[in-house]
This record gives structure tokens, sequence and C-alpha cells, in this order.
């Protein structure tokens, strides 16, 4: 088994958006997901990427990416806000299995930042806890508006780009492994109709080349 630590991080990214084509194509492989795969991995796992994405039933890491066992340490929150623990389990993937690509996905139509817009045009309350996502979600429905945005893309890169931001902040662990150059946190949109990922930004860098993560 490769050890995700051999891997730079352009391979991993080109290993995670060749699997999304498949899956776009149609042709997808269902990759390490096998009785093999499953006795290999006993003993221990080295997956190749984080993946922080929203919780949405529809943004199922491993088949939008057509993956398998083992390959991917997937972080799930609705509008992928975060805090201790999040932040924790992605400082995990990063220097104990040393994944060399952390994935932050998010997608259109997102519930979250629908209901953090709404909470901030309409001023209409949540009940309970997701009052507290949607505070999280909030800072970014006010830069995009404050940017003269009124597309539902817009408002979901600037999330995106936002979780990239806060995670490169408030983690020593995870900015000093970018500034040495064995990791790589990518920003990417998921497109529901289609089923591409996009990449949107790159270690908090705006980015138009999708094929590369470095």
């Amino acid at each position: 088994m490769t050890h995700a630590s051999e891997l730079t991080p352009d391979e991993a990214f080109a290993m995670l958006m060749a699997g999304n084509r498949r899956f776009v194509d149609g042709t997808p492989e269902h990759p390490n997901q096998d009785a093999e795969r499953r006795a290999e991995l006993a003993p221990g796992q080295a997956p190749f990427a984080v993946l922080f994405g929203c919780s949405d039933s529809r943004l199922a890491a491993e088949i939008i990416f057509d993956r398998g066992l083992g390959d991917l340490f997937v972080v799930r929150t609705a509008g992928h806000v975060f805090g201790p623990e999040v932040l924790g389990s992605i400082e995990y993937g990063v220097s104990v299995l040393r994944c060399p690509l952390v994935v932050v996905l998010g997608h259109d139509s997102c519930g979250a930042v629908a209901a953090a817009r709404q909470a901030v045009e309409e001023g209409v309350p949540a009940p309970g806890y997701v009052r507290d996502v949607i505070e999280k979600v909030t800072p970014s429905v006010l830069a995009a508006r404050a940017a003269g945005h009124t597309e539902d893309r817009d408002y979901i890169a600037e999330q995106i780009r936002h979780t990239v931001h806060l995670l490169l902040e408030r983690s020593r662990v995870l900015s000093d492994a970018v500034a040495d150059g064995s990791v790589s946190v990518a920003g990417m949109a998921y497109r529901l109709v289609d089923g591409t990922a996009e990449l949107i930004t790159l270690n908090g860098t705006d980015h138009d080349d999708s094929t590369s993560a470095r």
C-alpha cells in the first residue's frame, strides 16, 4: 500500500480529479472496495487526502470522486463550518496520517448558505443549534453582499474561500505544512447537476488552473 506521505500534493490532487472525471463521465471504476482492500486496511490507514465537506446528502465524497476504502479521510458538517473538534480531525489527517492534500468541498444550492442569506436579508431566525451554523456562515454572506454579488455560486465560492482562510489562520499545523510544501489546501465547489468539482482557491489564493495543487 502506497503511503500518502509518498505522494506530492499535485499527485494527490490529480488522483482526486481523475476520479471525479470518471464519475462525471459515467465510467466509475469503484476502486478499493473489495474484500482484499478491506483486509489490507485492517492494520491501519493511509488516505491520500483529507476531505472536509458539507454534510449535504448529495455530496458523498467517495462516490463523486470514485474512490474506495482507505482513500479519503472525511470530515463533514453543514456548510463546512468548524470548531475545535473538526480542526483537530483535519490536523490529525495531516500530522498523523500524513495526507498531502486537504480539500474543502462546498456545493451549489447549499442549505446552510441559503439559510444564512435569508437570516441576513429577511431577519429570519433559526431554531436551536442551527443558529450556530448560520452565524458561522454569515461573514461569507456579508462579504458576498458587500462585493455586490447576487448569484448563488458567488455566495458558495465566498464560503469556500472563507473556510480555507480560517483553516490556515487558525491551524499552525496546517499553515506550517503548506509553507514547507508538503501539503496543499484546495477549496472546491461541486455542481449538483453535472457532478463536476471545480477548484476555487488554492492555499488561500484564487486559482484558475484546475489541474494543479501546487
